[in-house]
C-alpha cells in the first residue's frame, strides 16, 4: 500500500475506514475544503469541459485532493447542472486517474443541488435600469448553477435527512442587515426586500455517518463583500450569509430558520458538526462587514483554536511586498494586488468536542507542487479531527 504523508502524519492510499480507527474507539479523518475556481462561462461548459481527460485545471485541482486526500471535502465553485454529468466526469476522468505522479481517489458518496446563483429574481437588484443581469440573480450568475457547490464523501450520507436553506429569505432574519442608501432610506424597494434570498448559493446542513458515528457537515459559500455601492448590499449579506450559521448553532436564536422542506429551528446542542467553505471574510483584512467571521470564530460551540497555515502564503505575501508578513501564515486565496490581496476566507470548522489532530493549507512556497496551486485563486484547507 503506497503511503503519503503531510504535516499530522502520514496515512495509506485508499486505506479503509477500518484503518482509520485510533487508539481506543475513535475515528481519525481529514476533513477539507476548497474553491475549484471549476465554473463555466455558459450552460454546459464545465461538462464539455470534463468530457474528457485533458483539461489542465481539472487536472491540478485532482492532484491537489489527490495529494491531500480528505475523507470528506467541499468544494465550492463547482458548477451544477440537473443530471450531475459534470460530477461524474470529474470523479471518473480525473480523481479516478493518476495525476501527476499523484494515486487515484475515490469517493463512493456525493452530494450536489440546486443553488442560487444564475437564478432571475425579477426584479433590478443592482439599480441599473435592467432586470436581467447577472447581479440581478438571487445570486450573482449568468445561469442557473454558475459557482455551484459539490460535497465529497468516503463516508455514507444521510440523504433523506439533509436540511437546505436555499429558498429562506433575507427578511425573516430578525435585525437583519438590510441595505440602506447614504440619505437613509432603504436601497431595495419593499418587493424586492421581501423576495430576496439570503444564501447567495445555499446552505446545506448535511450529516454524514462515520462508523457509528453522526457528523453533520455545515456548508456553504456567502458571497464576496464586494462589488458594492455605498449600501454595502454584499458586504451586508456575506455578513448575515455567516450569521446564518451562528443563529442556527443556537437553538434559542434559531427559530426563525426554515429550511426547504419546512422544517423549523436549528442544530441540537449534542450533535457534532463541521463548518466548511469559501466564506469570503477575513478576520482582520480585507472589504467584510465589522466581525463579520469574528461572530463565527468566536462562537461557544465552534473550535477555531487551530489556524491552518502554509509556508506558500508567508513567500507569496513575500513576493507581493506586504508588511507584516507573519501575519499572512493563515491566509487561504491570491487575490490581486494591492487590494485585496491575500487573505484568510476558506474555513475548515469543527465543533467543541471533537479532537483536532493538525491542519494546513495546501499551498507549498515551491518544488514540485507549487504551480498547483495556480489552477485556482483559493488554496485547499484541511484538517484532521478524532471523533471519539
Amino acid at each position: 500500500m503506497a503511503i503519503f504523508c503531510l504535516p499530522g502524519g502520514c496515512r495509506g492510499v485508499d486505506e479503509p475506514l477500518s484503518s482509520n480507527r485510533a487508539a481506543g474507539d475513535a475515528v481519525q479523518l481529514r476533513i477539507a475544503t476548497f474553491n475549484t475556481a471549476l465554473a463555466g462561462d455558459a450552460p454546459g461548459a464545465l461538462v464539455e469541459r470534463l468530457t474528457g481527460d485533458e483539461d489542465t485545471q481539472a487536472q491540478a485541482i485532482a492532484a491537489i485532493l489527490q495529494r491531500v486526500r480528505p475523507d470528506i471535502v467541499l468544494l465550492n465553485e463547482f458548477d451544477y447542472d440537473p443530471e450531475g454529468r459534470a460530477v461524474d466526469q470529474f470523479l471518473a476522468n480525473y480523481l479516478a486517474r493518476a495525476q501527476r505522479g499523484e494515486a487515484p481517489l475515490r469517493y463512493e458518496f456525493r452530494y450536489f443541488a440546486t443553488v442560487n446563483t444564475g437564478v432571475p429574481s425579477g426584479f433590478d437588484l443592482n439599480a441599473n435600469g435592467r432586470s436581467d443581469d447577472p447581479d440581478d440573480g438571487f445570486g450573482f450568475g449568468r445561469y442557473p448553477g454558475q459557482y455551484g457547490m459539490l460535497l465529497l464523501s468516503r463516508f455514507p450520507i444521510a440523504q433523506s435527512e439533509i436540511r437546505r436553506f436555499q429558498l429562506l429569505r433575507w427578511s425573516a432574519m430578525p435585525g437583519a442587515l438590510k441595505p440602506v442608501n447614504p440619505d437613509g432610506t432603504d436601497y431595495y424597494p419593499p418587493s424586492a426586500w421581501s423576495s430576496l434570498r439570503l444564501s447567495s448559493k445555499s446552505h446545506w446542513d448535511v450529516p454524514i455517518d462515520i462508523d457509528g458515528r453522526r457528523l453533520h457537515v455545515l456548508a456553504a459559500h456567502p458571497t464576496p463583500p464586494a462589488f458594492d455601492g455605498p449600501e454595502k448590499r454584499n458586504a451586508r449579506r456575506n455578513h448575515d450569509e455567516i450569521r446564518l450559521w451562528v443563529d442556527y448553532l443556537e437553538p434559542t436564536a434559531a427559530s426563525w430558520i426554515v429550511d426547504d422542506g419546512g422544517a423549523s429551528g436549528g442544530l441540537p446542542r449534542d450533535r457534532d458538526f463541521v463548518i466548511l467553505g469559501d466564506l469570503n471574510a477575513d478576520p482582520n483584512r480585507g472589504s467584510g462587514f465589522p466581525g463579520a467571521i469574528r461572530q463565527l470564530l468566536n462562537h461557544p460551540r465552534v473550535d477555531s483554536s487551530v489556524v491552518p497555515q502554509s509556508a506558500g502564503a508567508v513567500s507569496a505575501a513575500q513576493r507581493a511586498g506586504l508588511a507584516e508578513v507573519d501575519a499572512h501564515r493563515a491566509d487561504t486565496a491570491d487575490f490581486s494586488e494591492p487590494v485585496p490581496g491575500n487573505l484568510r476566507v476558506d474555513y475548515v470548522l469543527p465543533s467543541r468536542g471533537l479532537d483536532i489532530v493538525a491542519g494546513g493549507v495546501f499551498w507549498p512556497a515551491e518544488g514540485e507542487t507549487a504551480d498547483w496551486v495556480r489552477a485556482s485563486d483559493h488554496r485547499l484547507v484541511w484538517m484532521d479531527v478524532r471523533i471519539e
